[in-house]
């Protein structure tokens, strides 16, 4: 099969981005800013899914390393839907997270869903590795960028490849819809949008074209002698 031909083959597949919406107030200025994103990558015609993740009780990670043992893709804390969020982003090709500002951080119920879904698949192959994942943050004045810098961190650690827009990921307002009115957040989240499905499309078609780094096993390392 020439370059030519793989091309064309990568690009008959549909891909998909997952969002999470850590904001507990469903169709607020987080909503609104995700979806930005999301309209331009549906233009690209990836396919795209909101998920509510504000709101729903969330324990956070306890540490058990049960995940670690059993290798079996899950979180043995039940009650909640985080096993089924971390299956969305296995299969899915790109991941969207968004959340407003609480006391200069991410919500409680992102916190805990993302310490428990990274932890899972940091100890299950790394299967977030190499999808495409970018994060957005809605406030009203300030701490938007220290709970920016709080979701990358997420996926700085996994190997992930990350769309830039602009600008940091940050859109201004207070009251639900007011972000529209940000006309410069506005075009950062066009942008991410755009670059995300750009990103995507590389990717994909690089797929079985260009050789993946191999998969290394992770190094812990303590400073304490």
């Amino acid at each position: 099969m020439t370059l030519t031909e793989k091309l064309i083959k990568g690009n008959e597949k549909t891909m998909k981005v997952v969002a999470f919406n850590g904001s507990p107030r469903k169709n607020g200025n987080t909503y609104s800013a995700l979806r930005l994103v999301l309209e331009e990558l549906e233009k690209e015609g990836i396919e795209t899914e909101i998920v509510q993740v504000g709101g729903n009780t969330v324990k956070g990670c306890n540490g058990c390393g049960n995940c670690a043992r059993n290798k079996d893709e899950k979180c043995i804390i039940t009650g909640d839907n985080v096993n089924e969020w971390i299956q969305k982003i296995k299969h899915a090709q790109g991941v969207l997270f968004g959340s407003p500002v609480h006391y200069a951080s991410i919500t409680g119920d992102m916190k805990g869903f993302l310490d428990r879904a990274f932890y899972v698949q940091g100890c299950n192959n790394r299967m977030f590795r190499h999808k495409t994942g970018a994060a957005l943050v809605a406030v009203r004045r300030s701490g938007g960028t220290t709970t920016f810098d709080q979701l990358n961190k997420y996926l700085t650690c996994s190997e992930m490849l990350i769309p830039t827009s602009n600008y940091w990921n940050i859109i201004h307002g207070s009251k639900p819809g007011e972000v529209l009115e940000d006309t410069e957040g506005v075009q950062i989240m066009r942008l991410l949008g755009k670059n995300m499905a750009w990103l995507l499309k590389l990717v994909e078609n690089g797929r079985g074209v260009v050789d993946e780094p191999e998969v290394e096993d992770k190094i812990f390392m303590s400073f304490i002698r």
